[in-house]
């Protein structure tokens, strides 16, 4: 009994010290953008401001058109993630449901598509986007991001889990596909699509090299390029004015996964039972 409380104690230990050192970065950021810059740089490690100011988020305000650009990112983060939850949904039901010939050739590929690094397909987006006259519009960062293999994996594995004669009894009420997806599949799948949803809008929401390219000018960026702009300042980086921004870039995320954390850990519980 007594090896066995000092083994879970050990583990209890070990998990405290994953989550701290996990919350750690968000807890600094946090405290240094409620610093001013030479208090930030005094004590950058101390995690309760002396004297707490709003200054750099003030500052956000005159220096970039804050509210716009988070409008930019969350546009651009919403759309992709529907789209990509919507072409996901649709080719992982009929993968599942709708066998054909060539189906499995088909799902290899949706997987392949996953081990095919971003570089490879970086210089042929650009010069499709750019043909198409979309350099510098949020159109030009959604277009080649509407389709994820990731997210047709995930939801056909968990489609698999849905036994077909439930599927082929619903089918002889003469019931059609679109009604079997929305009344039957989508319920069932509800809280692994919320999840996917948010894995999928985060990495929208943080995406940065490939607006970089299309994006030039102020007023389209995204949050992840314009804290880029406070990083490489020719005056020189503004330390405590960066971390505001961190702030405001991971606030929204942040949000989501408070809101939806039921959800979530339903999902991964779910799927270690299984």
């Amino acid at each position: 009994m007594k090896t066995n409380k000092l083994v879970q104690l050990l583990w209890h230990v070990a998990f405290i010290i994953t989550v701290l050192i996990l919350l750690y970065p968000i807890l600094f950021a946090i405290a240094n953008s409620f610093k001013t810059n030479a208090a930030a740089f005094a004590a950058i490690l101390r995690l309760f401001p002396v004297e707490p100011v709003v200054d750099n988020y003030l500052a956000l305000f005159d220096k970039i058109p804050l509210v716009h650009i988070i409008t930019n990112t969350f546009t651009v983060a919403a759309i992709i993630t529907m789209v990509k939850l919507i072409t996901a949904f649709c080719a992982a039901y009929a993968l599942v449901f709708i066998p054909v010939r060539g189906s499995k050739v088909l799902y290899f590929l949706f997987l392949l598509s996953m081990f095919v690094p971003f570089t490879a397909t970086m210089i042929p987006n650009y010069l499709t986007v750019s043909a198409m006259n979309l350099n510098d519009t949020l159109m030009g960062v959604i277009l080649p991001q509407l389709v994820t293999g990731s997210g047709i994996f995930l939801l056909h594995q968990t489609m698999k889990t849905i036994p077909i004669a439930i599927i082929d009894a619903v089918k002889l009420d003469d019931i059609g596909h679109f009604k079997i997806m929305k009344d039957i599949v989508l319920p069932l799948l509800k809280p692994q699509i919320i999840s996917t949803g948010i894995w999928l809008f985060i990495g929208a929401w943080n995406e940065y090299v490939w607006p970089q390219l299309i994006l030039k000018t102020k007023e389209n960026y995204t949050l992840p390029l314009a804290l880029q702009l406070f990083v490489s300042e020719e005056k020189g980086s503004n330390f405590a004015l960066i971390m505001a921004m961190s702030v405001v870039t991971m606030i929204i995320p942040l949000l989501l996964y408070l809101i939806f954390q039921r959800q979530i850990i339903g999902t991964f519980t779910s799927s270690g039972i299984k």
